[in-house]
């Protein structure tokens, strides 16, 4: 398996592509595109009949392979046995079985045999969705500076479940640091608590003042300055690493087996959406062949993706522009993995891509709506990759938690909130309509105790994380002094 930028040119895309254990550490290809395949593995039909008995462990090991073709078998088997385990996800809602890692609920059943279905990803370390894939990577990246014999600089930005993901799954990890950008004070005080309490050596936190498309901009453009990045050996674990993205794919066949009997039945998913990673790795999976119906992105109100699938424009925000919410993590305005979809979307064409995504940065965005002006017509294939979007704000996220609470007994998180709100609205006659939780609801429980007056329920060992010491600083969003920052520590 060979993968590409998906700004490299048609006629340097053969000679430039690399193997998986190549592009793991790295995040951003030289030219600052995002590695792709250069062709997604097919899933036979039999295969899925094959995997529909197997632990969570044993399909990430048949899915991963396909892609990690460059690990021996029995290395990638061991790791993600390592990986998941009902000791690592075992923060599971009452009435779930641990074991199956992603459990699923049937919330709703309708006559015509529609189905509204939650799937769990939260049973992990710091109670979100991010250690589904997170963890994994820990391992991989321990895994493969252990045969190189080197280090790694781990550099990347969170709206609020990335960086405590990131931190729990690297923490201890022989060769590795950590520095977690965030925006100051633009995290629940249950995510800032998880981040900023850690006292590993190996961690370091920084609180940008800003938002987190600030921030986030940091990341890329010190990934962008080459020497630096090869001389501090930076890596990311942000979703722009397509090893975290190719980890997510595994849940959405997870999810697809277990609401399934047979594979002529679809599947619709609804995904809460900030960044694009979590839905990519849907798109991914139907481009493998899973029978997925629909993918639908839940925004909340900075609507940038669902202005998109409502009508081909791409615009980001200004800093300025964009709204501190109660659904923080989704509080995004430029989507970084965006650009691997919009690849697929204008043809695996890296010129054209790499030319939209430079207008993104000289112009706000491209419109490829096909309308006079436009940058391009490609808006009208969108349906044949399943897209759709919807929007969510405050009031809808406390009525729909409120509602969930009443009428299943279950306490949602305001990201999950906002996904359940669009499901609603995009349910059909015969199809299953999985929504991607995101994180417990104790991540956010300002709001819950708004929407329900009373406190969520919290798992054990996180009673009282807010009162704990906290170790991070405070710097502005600044290239330089950032680099400078992660010069002084790592020494090198």
């Amino acid at each position: 398996m060979q993968y590409v930028s998906t700004r490299a040119a048609a006629s340097a895309a053969a000679s430039s592509s690399q193997q998986f254990s190549d592009i793991l550490l790295g995040g951003l290809a030289v030219d600052g595109g995002l590695f792709l395949p250069t062709a997604y593995p097919q899933v036979t039909g039999a295969e899925l009949d094959a995997w529909r008995q197997l632990s969570y462990a044993d399909l990430a090991f048949e899915i991963l392979k396909k892609f990690a073709t460059d690990i021996p078998e029995a290395d990638l088997r061991a790791l993600t046995a390592k990986t998941y385990t009902k000791e690592v996800y075992k923060n599971a809602r009452k009435g779930e079985k641990a074991s199956q890692i992603t459990p699923l609920r049937v919330l709703e059943e309708g006559e015509n045999g529609t189905k509204l279905v939650l799937q769990a990803l939260s049973n992990g370390p710091t109670l979100a969705f991010k250690d589904m894939a997170m963890q994994l990577l820990g391992n991989l990246f321990e895994y493969t500076l252990a045969k190189q014999n080197a280090q790694l600089n781990i550099f990347g930005a969170t709206s609020g479940d990335t960086g405590s993901a990131a931190e729990y799954a690297m923490r201890g990890k022989q060769g590795i640091r950590v520095f977690m950008l965030s925006p100051h004070k633009k995290m629940s005080a249950f995510q800032t608590a998880q981040m900023f309490s850690l006292q590993d050596p190996n961690i370091f936190n920084i609180a940008i003042e800003g938002v987190f498309d600030d921030a986030q901009d940091m990341v890329k453009a010190v990934s962008n300055d080459l020497p630096f990045k090869a001389r501090q050996k930076i890596g990311t674990v942000n979703s722009i690493n397509w090893a975290r993205v190719v980890a997510q794919v595994v849940y959405y066949f997870r999810g697809y087996l277990s609401a399934t009997t047979s594979n002529d039945q679809k599947v619709s998913f609804t995904v809460p959406s900030g960044n694009f990673g979590n839905i990519c790795a849907g798109h991914i999976a139907r481009m493998m062949g899973l029978p997925i119906d629909k993918l639908v992105a839940a925004t909340n109100e900075n609507d940038v993706l669902d202005e998109f699938f409502r009508t081909g424009v791409y615009r980001v925000r200004k800093s300025s522009e964009t709204y501190h919410t109660s659904s923080p993590s989704m509080d995004i305005s430029k989507a970084s993995n965006f650009e691997r979809f919009i690849y697929d979307l204008v043809g695996r064409d890296g010129d054209r891509t790499r030319a939209l995504f430079q207008k993104v940065e000289t112009h706000g965005g491209f419109d490829l709506s096909g309308k006079p002006g436009a940058d391009g017509d490609e808006f009208k294939l969108v349906a044949k990759y399943g897209f759709k979007s919807g929007k969510s704000t405050h009031d809808d996220r406390l009525n729909t938690i409120r509602d969930v609470a009443d009428d299943y007994g279950i306490v949602i998180d305001t990201h999950t909130a906002d996904g359940i709100k669009v499901a609603r609205e995009n349910l059909e006659p015969g199809v299953t309509m999985i929504v991607l939780e995101t994180a417990l609801a104790a991540k956010f429980n300002e709001t819950i105790l708004d929407a329900l007056g009373e406190d969520a329920e919290r798992p054990e060992g996180f009673e009282n994380i807010e009162d704990l010491p906290q170790k991070f600083v405070v710097m502005p969003p600044d290239v330089e002094k950032m680099k400078a920052y992660i010069a002084a520590y790592t020494g090198l």
